[in-house]
């Protein structure tokens, strides 16, 4: 478990683009800028680069050298946003507001534990885990 590198009490929500420092807020944000020192490092081995300078996120800032258990490629990225099936999900306000609460949530794996009670949203991420599955099952 990780706690904040600027105030030393709570836990991180937060890494700094420039050092990747751990903060969780913007007060310790802003105590942290003015001591920032940018480092240049390489990328964790399991985040791929990819071609393109339009992809919608930084996938660095996502996974943490921790988190990387398994990768998807970005070409199988693309082919959720390509899902006729998937948009028609996403269609659904109650899948969305799942979604949102994942996204907001202090605890992301609780609130995928509780997300994954929905049949709905089980049927989310089979489908997901289905189009980005290497072996094609």
């Amino acid at each position: 478990m990780h706690i904040c590198s600027v105030c030393s009490e709570k836990t991180p929500k937060y890494k700094c683009p420039a050092c990747r420092t751990r903060y969780c807020s913007l007060v310790c944000y802003k105590k942290h800028k003015d001591t920032c020192a940018p480092v240049k490092e390489p990328a964790p081995p399991c985040v791929e680069e990819t071609a393109s300078s339009t992809e919608p996120w930084n996938t660095e800032d996502l996974l943490d050298e921790d988190d990387c258990v398994d990768t998807v490629s970005s070409q199988r990225l693309q082919l959720l946003g390509e899902s006729e099936g998937l948009r028609e999900l996403l269609r659904n306000p109650h899948l969305r507001q799942l979604i949102r609460a994942i996204e907001s949530a202090d605890s992301k794996e609780d609130a995928m534990r509780t997300a994954m009670q929905e049949p709905l949203f089980v049927e989310f991420s089979d489908q997901c885990l289905q189009i980005v599955d290497n072996d094609g099952n």
